[in-house]
């Protein structure tokens, strides 16, 4: 676990942009079973992909479609709902920092670690963006 001085910047800046945190599994479910579409964001500590992955995603909302709902879990932080939310994600193996979207709960685009790190916050948005133009 990761002292929270330390995570709650990195927290704050998805939920002032619109995300709402989710701590449990049941904060999980519930989103999931909303109608709409669904981003997940797995915030994450790690300064070489995270760094990019909040502001890509947050950029990603001035598309001219963006998800219904917008949410975050912390992994390494917020065990119980990021478990929870990677299993909606399978067949991916977990990753952290990624972003996942959902339509009506299925997982539709996704977004590994791999796929974030070393480029901009600006692709990531774009890519986020051309997620948002074929399913929201």
């Amino acid at each position: 676990m990761y002292p929270e001085e330390l995570v709650k910047p990195m927290r704050d800046e998805l939920i002032n942009a619109g995300f709402e945190a989710l701590y449990t599994s049941e904060d999980v479910e519930n989103a999931m079973s909303k109608e709409g579409t669904t981003l997940v964001m797995v915030n994450s500590v790690c300064g070489c992909a995270a760094g990019t992955a909040r502001p890509g995603a947050i950029a990603s909302l001035g598309a001219d479609k963006t998800p219904t709902n917008l949410t975050t879990v912390f992994a390494g932080v917020e065990k119980e709902s990021t478990q929870k939310a990677r299993e909606f994600m399978v067949p991916f193996p977990p990753s952290s920092p990624a972003i996942a979207l959902f339509k009506d709960g299925n997982l539709v685009h996704m977004l590994e670690r791999h796929h974030i790190e070393g480029r901009s916050a600006q692709m990531i948005a774009q890519n986020l963006a051309q997620a948002y133009e074929e399913f929201c």
